[in-house]
């Protein structure tokens, strides 16, 4: 039976096609009706007839039957797709929509139409990346659709964007909804086999996202559930639940306001759009502004969840609940739970270790300060969430170079202020390169802009160079550097015991990539600034009084790789670890203290093998956590040398005896780098920080530091 659905929108919804700012948007309902496309020329008002048109260029075309299928186009092979069209540093566009436009947009998509459930494409979205996936978002219990806002335009680049609208007077029982979500899977499916399905699932629709995983095992589906009610039967409101069943309906206009404040917090919610570096004082001049805009608009609450739909929704809650939670067994799809601490609606902390335990495949990650309704607060977006836990893939197994999304201006600033903004105030760098004649000058003009570059050096203790050596390439040539890293920052072993959204996640959205000869083949194939350490976790991890000291394999593991795509290397060295802490307890000192030195031993038992045990002290680093004495900060400094040519030489580095010269004669570049900065620092008067402080409170500007020879 076709149905006809008269689908009040606002402006900022349209389908992923066309992208233009006309009031259009096209629907797809569960009742097998007609796909329409609705626009300001065709939409009727008070019941007057609506036009049709099939849409022939966008992301869905309308091939009967009242049936949206996938348009499907000619595969290509496309290399290196994102680099080319995602520049570093691109604007991502998250904090510009807030909680406001949420319930503004609410008011228009709420009145009736008498339409079943369907989805639509946010304008905001904007046009994917060539082979992005499709999104499919699954709504909470206000059933909008809306609950992505804030993510809209990042999610844009990366996803074919479709949301779930489950209209306010709609009674379509779970079963039908699963129903319906499960017909769109498997036509994407059936469209795109070699592509992943993403269902992000926010509260109720987190068990819609795990319901529809279990009945379709076999498809490749990545969902992410953001604190979902498979843990409805234990919420905090239970008992509260008879009272609105007999609460007079004159009193259930409050209803919605109360709940607002449950599901979410409202301080958060009026942060969103506020720079997080700008003084206190302006800070909370624009939380001050942002509060009386948001409140008044909380009266639309009570328009989304009117008493005879809360009912029904708590009902469809329950049986949400009971129908996920009873074939958890059968989900074989990738999951990543992302978990409220101050959720009052749901024990979200609590569920998302029981789900952890219970599914095969899955992942958490705690946002400790925030609501119920996480997803439309301040934090990072769901973007940069799914970068930093290895999610974003574009076909069957993940890509470490290919895949990768370059980070946005958003996520340099909050890496770089929010996560090792103390460090990197604390340390001041001081960047010096060496140009072709041999000259050492202040910034990185001595480094070649144009790729491939490999980047050989000493790894401090902890790594602690890495940040702002990534952060002044970004800064200072809007160049993406990608560190060889360690896999175990890949499994998950090493991450935070709280499974916050920590470093180890930053490392992967800031560019990091497994240790692996392919990858190292991928990125220089792509012209790509590689960061490689010889030394790897032997020298990030060394002993007491071997700082500034090389632990480099025998073996030229990377000079004719880089001679095969004429890669230029420069090789550099960086000092001030001794400036930061104190090695107070080494790998040794550990192994003498019991109980400790059983969870080192059980550390190093899981770790993954990357090099040959018959190759030296630098083989298979156990890894361990160093006891560290903080100081009183000094400084960092790094020199990198002068740019070593292999292009053209790649015929007389193919001879073992060739590679292992010009292999020591890096590693000798990289020692006469550490000793230059060891002993020029000894010059520089503002190496403690007490001294720059000073300096920066009389003059303001960039504190100046040694003279150059």
């Amino acid at each position: 039976m076709a149905s006809v659905i008269n689908f009040p929108v606002s402006p900022s919804f349209v389908i992923n096609s066309q992208y233009k700012t006309s009031f259009r948007a096209r629907a797809q309902s569960v009742g097998g009706g007609d796909s329409t496309v609705l626009s300001s020329g065709s939409i009727a008002v008070n019941g007057a007839p609506v036009s049709r048109e099939k849409e022939k260029n966008g992301a869905l075309i309308d091939v009967g039957n009242g049936t949206l299928k996938p348009r499907v186009e000619k595969k290509k092979l496309v290399k290196n797709v994102i680099s080319e069209e995602l520049e570093v540093l691109w604007d991502d566009g998250y904090g510009t929509d807030s909680v406001k436009d949420y319930l503004d947009a609410a008011k228009e998509i709420i009145k009736p139409d008498g339409g079943p459930p369907r989805w639509f494409c946010p304008v905001d979205c904007g046009r994917p990346l060539k082979g992005s996936p499709t999104l499919l978002f699954l709504p909470g219990i206000d059933g909008l659709g809306l609950g992505l806002i804030l993510h809209h335009k990042p999610l844009g680049k990366a996803f074919e964007v479709r949301c779930l609208h489950i209209p306010v007077y709609d009674r379509t029982p779970f079963e039908g909804l699963v129903k319906f979500v499960e017909e769109t899977v498997r036509r994407e499916h059936a469209s795109s086999p070699e592509k992943p399905i993403y269902l992000v699932g926010d509260s109720f629709g987190g068990c819609l996202a795990l319901a529809v995983a279990a009945r379709n095992p076999t498809i490749d589906l990545i969902l992410i559930l953001s604190n979902p009610a498979t843990s409805f039967g234990r919420s905090q409101l239970q008992p509260l639940f008879p009272i609105l069943k007999a609460m007079p309906d004159e009193l259930h206009g409050a209803v919605p306001y109360l709940l607002s404040y449950v599901m979410g917090d409202p301080i958060k919610m009026a942060m969103v759009n506020i720079e997080s570096r700008l003084p206190p004082r302006i800070k909370l001049e624009q939380l001050s502004n942002n509060l009386p805009a948001l409140l008044p608009r909380l009266s639309v609450m009570s328009d989304i969840i009117p008493k005879d739909t809360l009912l029904w929704k708590l009902k469809l809650l329950k049986s949400a609940s009971a129908y996920a939670n009873s074939r958890l067994h059968a989900v074989k799809a990738e999951v990543l739970v992302l978990a409220s601490g101050k959720d009052n609606m749901l024990p979200s902390e609590d569920e998302a270790k029981r789900l952890n335990n219970s599914l095969q495949n899955c992942i958490v990650r705690n946002f400790k300060d925030n609501g119920h309704t996480l997803l439309l607060e301040e934090g990072i977006s769901l973007l940069t969430i799914i970068k930093g836990t290895c999610k974003y893939r574009r076909s069957r197994k993940l890509d470490s170079v290919a895949d990768f999304l370059p980070p946005s201006r958003q996520e340099f600033k909050y890496a770089f202020d929010q996560v090792v903004g103390l460090l990197r105030v604390a340390s001041s760098s001081v960047m010096l390169s060496t140009l072709e004649d041999g000259k050492i000058v202040k910034g990185l003009a001595g480094v070649p802009n144009e790729g491939p570059v490999l980047l050989v050096g000493y790894h401090m203790l902890l790594g602690f160079e890495l940040y702002s050596l990534v952060e002044e390439f970004l800064r200072e040539k809007n160049i993406m550097v990608h560190g060889i890293a360690h896999p175990e920052i890949f499994l998950g072993r090493l991450e935070n015991p709280s499974n916050e959204f920590g470093m180890t996640d930053w490392l992967k959205v800031m560019g990091a990539v497994p240790v692996a000869a392919r990858n190292l083949f991928k990125l220089l194939s792509t012209k790509s600034h590689v960061l490689l350490y010889p030394g790897g976790a032997r020298e990030a991890l060394h002993y007491k009084g071997e700082e500034y000291k090389l632990f480099w394999p025998e073996q030229q593991e990377f000079v004719r790789m880089a001679a095969r795509f004429g890669a230029t290397i420069v090789p550099f060295g960086a000092v001030g670890e001794d400036d930061i802490a104190d090695l107070v307890l080494d790998y040794n000192d550990l192994m003498s203290i019991p109980v400790i030195n059983d969870y080192v031993r059980e550390l190093a038992r899981d770790t993954v093998n990357i090099r040959d045990e018959t190759r030296g002290e630098v083989a298979n680093q156990a890894l361990f956590f160093p006891g560290l004495l903080p100081k009183v900060p000094g400084r960092f400094y790094y020199l990198f040398g002068k740019p070593i040519q292999t292009k053209g030489r790649e015929v007389s580095l193919k001879d073992k005896e060739n590679a292992n010269e010009l292999y020591l004669h890096i590693k000798s570049q990289v020692e006469r780098c550490l000793d230059y900065l060891l002993k020029k620092r000894e010059e520089d008067p503002y190496r403690n920080i007490i001294d720059r402080t000073a300096y920066r409170a009389v003059y303001g500007d960039e504190v100046p530091t040694f003279k150059l020879d």
